[in-house]
């Protein structure tokens, strides 16, 4: 089970690396706590089998050039600390990993200790309870997870190669780096990737990535809020084409990531003129001399036009430490790209931050996945499946505070999971995005949305579609209700999401599809007039021809069934072939099915059925042959998923989204359903929507089941 961490008295889980529900695989669950007093216990330092001391974890794609050395920081100092007076910006010097991005928000991470030690647990140290395991906590996906490593740390000539720090007894920067190198699969993961990857996942927020070049007229004063709410910030430059990592004449590197420390407006006087100007204080990962040489720079000629208690009020030195201020101008000048992540509501109940500011988001999260012939539909240029894809509802109520324009502020971030894990086995990023399509009349609109509203009406507003692993943009829009759509570019792409919604006002915000349950077949004829994904209830006709058929199959039942007019499943298994046989062209109907239709049927727990119940059975069946026929429109034998939604709605069930994707995954084969496991689907859907409406008289929507019952209901079913 997840353990818990109290923010303002609110409980935060917090998954162990390998629990079920983490979203990570390990041979066994991975427990801190325990794992520390065992090895005490024991008398032996921890070894990490999930990430051992060796090449593989360090590069996937090759064989190293050269053999590490693996040592614990007491082989390489005598006094080893996991802080060395607290931990700060200074710690973070980067090695010979290209993963500056990285090091940009550790940097950022430093400037807030409620966050930081939410990361960085301060239950450890190489003092009292050493065992050479410590743990950090990062967010994945919608979840905190809590992920161990034991402090064997790669080394050359009794140094360290990747992150550390300044201070040569200091580990904290290093084991870090270790343990989102474990989460992500291999140091080598960590290559090349940008801040707000980073960022998001040390504190759960959102980011938003900016151009400068074509960045809105207000970015300063953007910066300068996101500053107040202690959002995390890091640029970059664009790279040189012949050179990884170039230093220019102004001092600042090219291909580089650095991380924003502050946003001010500084008094200036001067003997002409008095007022503020907009600074930004800036920080170089290498944490070196390799600093911004131009206005603002350290010791420049214009520091002197600030008074001295304004230098101290902004902590002003002058070190080779890698960070500097420069002017807003030329900011937007030197630097190519901007990110800033927003903290999520619950980051931002801790003090100190609300004594910053009392304001915060307002967020929903959603998980869902796309999955070819059924929830992956692809981008608006493909009309027929483009409605497929997930939907999600929200309704803007009240406009920004001071906003003269009356609309209401929304930044929509959709991110794909896994991404780094997934380079070892050669797969990038998906290309995804989202369109967002205004609701003028929700309530009389179909759930989903179908084709035919996406054919005539256009999007509101839209992101680009990016091959990264998060796609988000800042949208400013007036008050009504919207519709999320989002995609993969291309349709029939497998692909997991997580959508995340900030605003600056609360609102309400749900997925936009039916609710799950059985309707009866003759209800709900379809309104040309207002289509939708429902599709005409199929009948049973009673004609002579079918009447003379279900006396066939009444006598066939009764010369299997013998004396006591009751069958097993495998005396059902002979009536159910020689029923449907002819018609569908089967060899014999599967023991599987005809078990479940038992259990789904068999009221006394006898494992038979009688006569009478049996005859009930073959009304649903008759029905379910007649739908499965029906959408088998070239009589291939098989169902496409595609078409699985309206089957369904036809044989009486409404399904959304997430019931579809678990059906098509459990009986789809290859995107298509032969009539066996249609029959199958149908069946079990049949009999745990009538299990669990047994339950709730007052359709309340909720039951309770005791662990026994729950186990007995769905393993007999």
């Amino acid at each position: 089970m997840p353990y818990q961490l109290t923010s303002q008295g609110k409980p935060i889980e917090v998954y162990l690396f390998g629990e079920r529900g983490s979203g990570l695989q390990a041979k066994r669950i991975q427990d801190f706590s325990k794992l520390r007093k065992q090895c005490i216990a024991e008398g032996i330092l921890f070894e990490d089998p999930e990430f051992p001391a060796c090449d593989s974890t360090i590069f996937f794609s090759r064989t190293p050039s050269r053999s590490f050395d693996w040592k614990r920081p007491h082989e390489l100092t005598d006094d080893p600390k996991l802080f060395h007076e607290g931990a700060t910006r200074f710690d973070v010097v980067q090695g010979e990993l290209g993963d500056c991005w990285l090091l940009a928000a550790v940097a950022n991470l430093t400037l807030n200790q409620t966050l930081f030690y939410r990361v960085v647990p301060d239950d450890q140290g190489f003092e009292d309870d050493y065992a050479g395991i410590f743990h950090f906590r990062f967010w994945q996906y919608g979840r905190w997870i809590d992920v161990v490593v034991d402090d064997r740390l790669p080394t050359m000539n009794n140094r360290l190669l990747f992150m550390h720090s300044k201070e040569q007894n200091e580990f904290w920067s290093a084991l870090l780096e270790k343990a989102y190198a474990k989460l992500h699969g291999s140091y080598e993961a960590l290559k090349g990737g940008t801040t707000c990857e980073a960022m998001e996942d040390f504190t759960g927020g959102v980011t938003e990535f900016y151009e400068i070049q074509k960045a809105p007229d207000n970015l300063f004063k953007i910066m300068l809020k996101g500053y107040e709410r202690w959002s995390l910030m890091g640029c970059a430059i664009e790279p040189d084409n012949d050179v990884t990592e170039m230093e220019q004449d102004n001092g600042l590197i090219k291909g580089h990531a650095y991380s924003i420390t502050a946003v001010r407006m500084v008094e200036v006087n001067t003997p002409r003129i008095t007022g503020k100007i907009p600074l930004i204080r800036i920080r170089n990962p290498w944490g070196n001399e390799c600093e911004w040489k131009g206005a603002w720079s350290d010791r420049s000629p214009e520091w002197t036009l600030v008074s001295e208690n304004e230098r101290k009020e902004l902590g002003l030195i002058f070190e080779h430490d890698g960070e500097f201020w420069m002017s807003f101008k030329d900011f937007l000048m030197n630097f190519n790209r901007l990110e800033i992540c927003n903290l999520n509501p619950d980051s931002l109940d801790d003090e100190p931050l609300t004594k910053v500011s009392k304001k915060k988001w307002d967020m929903h999260v959603f998980e869902s996945s796309w999955i070819p012939g059924c929830t992956a539909g692809g981008c608006r240029n493909y009309l027929d499946t483009f409605w497929m894809n997930p939907q999600y509802r929200i309704t803007l109520e009240d406009v920004d505070d001071d906003d003269d324009d009356d609309l209401c502020t929304m930044i929509v971030g959709l991110m794909q999971k896994y991404h780094r894990s997934k380079r070892k086995m050669g797969q990038d990023c998906l290309t995804v995005g989202y369109a967002i399509y205004a609701l003028n009349d929700p309530d009389n609109l179909p759930k989903p949305l179908p084709k035919e509203f996406f054919r005539y009406n256009a999007s509101k507003a839209k992101s680009s579609f990016i091959n990264l692993r998060e796609v988000s943009c800042r949208f400013k829009l007036p008050p009504g209700s919207y519709c999320i759509i989002p995609s993969t570019f291309d349709p029939k792409q497998r692909g997991e999401f997580v959508l995340r919604v900030f605003t600056e006002k609360e609102n309400k915000m749900s997925e936009y599809d039916e609710e799950v349950g059985l309707k009866n077949p003759a209800e709900e004829q379809q309104n040309p007039t207002e289509p939708s994904v429902k599709s005409a209830p199929v009948q049973v006709e009673q004609n002579e021809v079918e009447e003379s058929k279900e006396q066939q199959v009444k006598d066939f039942f009764a010369s299997i069934s013998g004396s006591d007019l009751e069958v097993d499943c495998y005396e059902l298994q002979k009536v159910l072939t020689y029923a449907l046989k002819q018609e569908l062209d089967i060899e014999e109907i599967s023991l599987d099915i005809c078990r479940s239709i038992i259990a789904m049927m068999d009221v006394d727990r006898s494992g038979k059925l009688k006569l009478e119940e049996f005859l009930k059975l073959w009304i649903d069946i008759r029905m379910w042959k007649n739908v499965f026929k029906m959408y088998d429109r070239d009589d291939s034998g098989f169902l496409s998923t595609l078409e699985l939604r309206m089957a369904l709605n036809s044989a009486g069930y409404r399904v959304n989204s997430n019931i579809l994707r678990t059906l098509v995954l459990r009986y789809g084969k290859k995107e298509q359903m032969d009539f066996e496991d249609f029959l199958m689907c149908t069946i079990k859907l049949k009999s745990m929507i009538e299990t669990f409406l047994e339950r709730d008289p007052r359709r309340t929507g909720r039951v309770n089941f005791t662990l026994e019952e729950w186990v007995e209901k769905t393993m007999y079913s």
